[in-house]
C-alpha cells in the first residue's frame, strides 16, 4: 500500500515523527481516560455522529454552504469545547497541577489517618444496620475550603462519637456532609454539588448524587450511607462502588487515601 509505505519512509527518515505521533497519542489517551465514566463519554458520541451525519448529508447532496461550515468549524469548536466540557477539562487541569502531593503525604501522620479512616468504618456500620443516612468527604489534593465555608465551620478529631452525634436524626447539623481534612473534621453541615448522573437506573436521593457531585468536581472520596436501605458506598473519580461491608469499606478507604488499615 503507498501511503503505507510513505509513513513508514517518514518515520525512518525522521524519528521526530514517531515521537510527535506518540505524543498525540498520549494526549489522547491521557483525555479519554478522563472523560471515561462520565457524561463528557456522551457528549463527544453525539458531537462525532452529529458531524459524520452532517458531513455524509452534505457530500451526498452537495450542499456548498453546509459543507463551508463543516471545513470552517474550528473556530466553534475552539469556543464549545471549553464551555461544554468545563468540569471535565477542570479535572484534568487539577490532575496535572497535584505536582505538590508528594508534600502533602509528608505531612501527613500515618497513624493519625489510620485511625480517622477507623473512626469513620466504625461510625458508618452502626449508621448501615440502623439504616441513618450519613455522607462523609475526605478531602485530598483539591482543596474544598470553598464548601466547607457553606457549613458550618468545625475544628474537632474525628471519633466515632463525634460523627455518630452530628448524623443523629433530627440533630441540628446531621443534614448535608462532613469534610475531613488531615485528620479533623473542619466543616459539618457543608453542601456540596449534585451530579447529575443516573446511576444504573436505580433512584438515589440527594446524599448519593452530592457524593458523586464531589467527587466530580474535585479528587475527593466521599463516604455515603444510604437511609432507605442502609447501604454503605464511595464515590470517588465521578464513580460511585456501593453494597460495601465495613470490613469491605475499610479496604477501600485504605487503599485510596494511602494508609494501612487498622485491624478490626
Amino acid at each position: 500500500m503507498p501511503q503505507v509505505d510513505w509513513v513508514v519512509t517518514r518515520i525512518a527518515s525522521n524519528p521526530s515523527t514517531l515521537l510527535d505521533l506518540a505524543a498525540v497519542t498520549l494526549i489522547f489517551y491521557w483525555l479519554l481516560s478522563v472523560f471515561r465514566g462520565t457524561r463528557a463519554t456522551m457528549l463527544v458520541r453525539g458531537v462525532v455522529i452529529l458531524w459524520l451525519a452532517t458531513a455524509g448529508v452534505s457530500t451526498l447532496f452537495r450542499l456548498n454552504t453546509l459543507t463551508w461550515l463543516l471545513r470552517n468549524s474550528g473556530l466553534a469548536l475552539l469556543i464549545g469545547v471549553p464551555i461544554i466540557f468545563q468540569p471535565e477539562i477542570r479535572r484534568a487541569l487539577e490532575q496535572l497541577g497535584r505536582t505538590g502531593a508528594y508534600l502533602t503525604r509528608a505531612r501527613r501522620r500515618p497513624g493519625d489517618l489510620a485511625s480517622t479512616v477507623e473512626a469513620v468504618v466504625t461510625a458508618c456500620a452502626g449508621f448501615s444496620r440502623q439504616h441513618t443516612g450519613a455522607l462523609i468527604v475526605f478531602e485530598r489534593q483539591t482543596g474544598l475550603q470553598e464548601y466547607a465555608d457553606r457549613g458550618v465551620p468545625l475544628d474537632a478529631e474525628v471519633t466515632r462519637q463525634l460523627i455518630a452525634s452530628i448524623f443523629y436524626p433530627n440533630a441540628p447539623l446531621h443534614d448535608a456532609a462532613i469534610i475531613i481534612r488531615r485528620g479533623r473534621i473542619v466543616a459539618a453541615s457543608a453542601v456540596l454539588p449534585l451530579s447529575d448522573q443516573v446511576l444504573g437506573g436505580q433512584h438515589y436521593g440527594t446524599r448519593h448524587r452530592a457524593a458523586l457531585g464531589i467527587s466530580e468536581h474535585s479528587d475527593a472520596v466521599a463516604v455515603v450511607v444510604s437511609e432507605e436501605r442502609g447501604t454503605i458506598g464511595v464515590a470517588t473519580n465521578g464513580r460511585l462502588v456501593g453494597n460495601l461491608s465495613p470490613e469491605r469499606l475499610r479496604t477501600v478507604l485504605a487503599g485510596l487515601l494511602g494508609v494501612a488499615p487498622v485491624a478490626a
